[in-house]
């Protein structure tokens, strides 16, 4: 899980992560002709290209976040980098195909399929005659075994983060040979494709020690396309190298060099000629596009700066006159100094663009959605009456449109908390909470007791707080008045005395004034601690000024274009936090036994928290609307999943799930209803909001052993279905996926829901290089079809 750029490391596959009453659940479409499924919303941007078009060699160098503490993606403190590595040196039995399901890879397995399912499930693995291991030992049951061993949870000595299905595994043997494993399972396991991807080599496996840290620093043995040839925590470099014993196509890099780039560096590390392919922010992204034939190509310049500065140095100069005298050479010397120094940061600017000219940004829609969680423990939130009004609140396609059609991303809500569009358990079951509603979500906060226009206490130290602001207030009045008076006396005074020498007074008067005036201008522009989402929501909500980690998303910063204010906003912008907003931007305030209905809204503070803030601010708009005050806070990114979220010190938070071909297991625990421990604490697993039902988890657990794909789908949309309705977290949108990508590179860049097939990488031959070196052969951008 993450919140756009900064979380926890999730134990979902695909990171490559309260009783409810009776409820009206409509019919799901997957009763129609048309599979609810559809098709990803936007396809893989990668600069396709085949590989007779591909030179042989180069060296790919590529950003990520942080060289991995572990090469073992079943430890605890694995990381997006880890399982990059572990695509591209370890056997996957499946992998993701463009509508993020789970396909045969046909490198490592010839066959698998489910052989017999009485008295128990059974499993048959034929795997590819060729496939072995880097140290020429072929892959076989004693590797299938080891792992099984390991992650089964019977022994305590692994310390592994997760045993999901493994702990279903009753026995691992050969088959017919070596080459044949067989799995049979104690009990049926729907999801059997997720095991086994990655698979680690028995000496990896084998102990508690060598999976403990044997595998943390190095991989001596591997079976990819490439092979690990150095982790270099100094240098923050991962290299791998061309694996010798690959019987695959050959890889067509010779390396690829994973180096650990800040989000908010990668722009300057493209224009340097130190990185190839690198996920950037929405602000890095213009300004590549900006160096390219469609952009300008010029640097972006401020008011003012079209060479009227030239005069500055002189003009100091003479300004300094009055007091003290200054020479024609002198003030010429320093006028010609400040013309070499603009001169050096106008060509420092041009070669800058040049540099950036040779990338193009390539996009999609990441396998992730940002969701609103509600933290239902306690509090108002506690009752799903108010959880289902703020629900029904949201706008949740201006939301999507915020942040995605900026980018020039389809921007459709998302209908499922556990599949994205496209993928095999998809549907839109967004329909049994309801659409936006403002009436029924006032409806649904009455119900509840908490009505408009109610009184309100105050406390009697807030009180006598706000009556000595008011003394003080007075009594600044007072002397401001007094001061005034002295001022214009004196004025006065000095207007008789000037008579006489209006004409040169006069002339310094309006060069000062003209300052002025400047400062004035300046003091308007500055946009420090301010995020404007659009130019047409001027100062915004105040927060981090820093551009989105990957947000660079993560986060991902979407900027607007003017007239994007929409349904009854508040007129001109976002006030200061703590504002009241005006009476006609919202209805009265909602309030229950004297209390108003007040929503702490946490969020992250570092690069990367740009999008969330805007989109919290949408949010907090939309609740005014219905009555609800939203307390926006931002908080260290260190501290906002430890300190916050997983401690349930929140009443609204924006973060991200990954998605996964694999919900019945991999969605569970995010979901599941928290349970008391033995210590008495509550034990929530990852479902951080702490809303759950015991029908959501019969589902669950029957979509889990029921080994028919068609029932299994329908089983995990119908528990779609009842998690919509609680609503303890309501999806947002998928989140936005942006690279930049060296104009020459094939076959790289935004992955889109597919896993990315390392040994097709690489760089295009000269004479298979289009207009300004792109791939002849890639398309424009994002498809939204399959």
């Amino acid at each position: 899980m993450s919140h756009d750029g900064i979380g926890p490391r999730a134990v979902m596959r695909s990171v490559a992560f309260l009783t409810a009453g009776v409820l009206a659940v409509p019919a799901l479409a997957a009763c129609g002709s048309e599979d609810p499924a559809g098709k990803p919303l936007a396809g893989p941007d990668i600069g396709s290209a085949d590989r007779a078009k591909i030179a042989d060699g180069g060296t790919l160098r590529w950003a990520v976040d942080a060289v991995p503490d572990t090469l073992n993606t079943f430890q605890s403190d694995a990381d997006a980098t880890t399982t990059r590595v572990a695509q591209a040196v370890l056997p996957s039995m499946f992998r993701m195909d463009e509508r993020g399901r789970a396909v045969r890879n046909p490198d490592y397995l010839e066959s698998a399929e489910v052989v017999k399912t009485e008295p128990k499930q059974v499993v048959l693995y034929r795997i590819n005659q060729q496939a072995v291991w880097s140290d020429g030992r072929e892959i076989g049951a004693a590797d299938f075994a080891a792992q099984w061993r390991a992650l089964s949870g019977k022994d305590t000595a692994y310390w592994t983060a997760r045993n999901a299905g493994y702990d279903r595994i009753e026995k691992v043997e050969r088959g017919k040979g070596n080459l044949e494993v067989k799995v049979t399972f104690s009990r049926p396991y729907a999801d059997w494709r997720s095991l086994f991807t990655p698979l680690y080599p028995k000496e990896v496996m084998g102990t508690p020690d060598s999976f403990n840290d044997g595998a943390r620093k190095k991989l001596k043995v591997t079976a990819g396309p490439f092979t690990v040839k150095k982790v270099d925590s100094k240098e923050d470099e991962v290299t791998l190298t061309r694996n010798a014993r690959w019987w695959g196509s050959p890889a067509r890099l010779s390396e690829i060099v994973l180096r650990a780039v800040p989000r908010d560096e990668r722009v300057s590390a493209l224009a340097a000629g130190t990185l190839d392919l690198a996920e950037i922010d929405p602000a890095a992204a213009r300004h590549i596009t900006a160096a390219g034939p469609q952009g300008t190509g010029t640097p972006l310049m401020g008011p003012g700066a079209d060479g009227s500065a030239a005069d500055e140095p002189h003009s100091r100069a003479v300004a300094r006159g009055s007091d003290k005298e200054v020479s024609d050479e002198e003030a010429a010397d320093e006028e010609v100094s400040a013309r070499g120094k603009r001169s050096e940061k106008a060509a420092e600017r041009v070669r800058r663009q040049k540099a950036l000219s040779g990338f193009e940004v390539r996009k999609s829609l990441e396998p992730a959605h940002t969701q609103l969680a509600l933290n239902g423990a306690d509090g108002p939130l506690a009752d799903e009456r108010v959880r289902r009004a703020v629900a029904r609140a949201l706008d949740r396609k201006e939301l999507a449109e915020a942040v995605l059609k900026p980018l020039g991303l389809p921007a459709e809500p998302v209908g499922s908390h556990l599949a994205l569009s496209g993928q095999a358990a998809y549907a839109d079951n967004s329909g049994a909470l309801g659409r936006q509603d403002t009436k029924e979500a006032q409806a649904l906060l009455a119900d509840a007791g908490w009505v408009p226009g109610g009184p309100v206490e105050e406390k009697k130290e807030e009180k006598a707080k706000e009556g000595e602001k008011e003394k003080a207030k007075a009594k600044e009045g007072e002397k401001a008045k007094e001061g005034q008076k002295a001022k214009e006396g004196q004025k006065e005074k000095a207007g008789e005395k000037a008579a006489g020498a209006e004409g040169k007074e006069g002339k310094k008067d309006g060069g000062s004034g003209k300052d002025a005036g400047k400062k004035s201008e300046d003091g308007d522009g500055d946009g420090d601690g301010t995020y404007i989402v659009g130019e047409d929501e001027g100062h915004g909500g105040r927060g981090d000024d820093k551009a989105p980690r990957d947000s660079g998303t993560d986060g991902h910063l979407a900027q607007e274009g003017a007239g994007r204010l929409k349904q009854g906003g508040a007129p001109g912008a976002y006030a200061p936090q703590g504002t009241a907003a005006p009476a006609k931007a919202g209805t009265a305030p909602v309030a229950k036994n004297g209390k108003g209905l007040v929503l702490r809204f946490v969020l992250p503070s570092g690069p990367g928290s740009g999008t969330l803030r805007s989109v919290a601010d949408r949010i907090s708009r939309m609740l005014e609307r219905i009555g609800i005050r939203s307390d926006i806070s931002q908080v260290d990114d260190a501290s906002y999943f430890k300190d916050h979220i997983a401690s349930g010190k929140y009443d609204l938070a924006l973060y991200s799930w990954p998605a996964t071909a694999f919900p019945a297991t991999d969605a569970r625990p995010i979901h599941a209803k928290p349970v008391p421990a033995a210590d008495g604490s509550l034990n929530v697993e990852q479902n951080y909001t702490r809303v759950g039902t015991d029908q959501v988890d019969q589902l669950f657990d029957q979509a889990i052993a029921t080994l028919d794909d068609s029932e299994h789908r329908e089983l995990i949309r119908k528990a779609d279905s009842r998690i919509w309705a609680v609503a303890g977290s309501i999806p947002l949108y998928q989140r936005p996926q942006l690279t930049a990508a060296r104009k020459d590179l094939a076959n790289a860049g935004a992955f889109g829901l597919r896993t990315p097939v390392y040994e097709d990488m690489g760089f295009l031959k000269k004479a298979a290089r289009g207009p300004a070196g792109t791939p002849g052969a890639r398309s424009a951008g994002p498809s939204s079809g399959s």
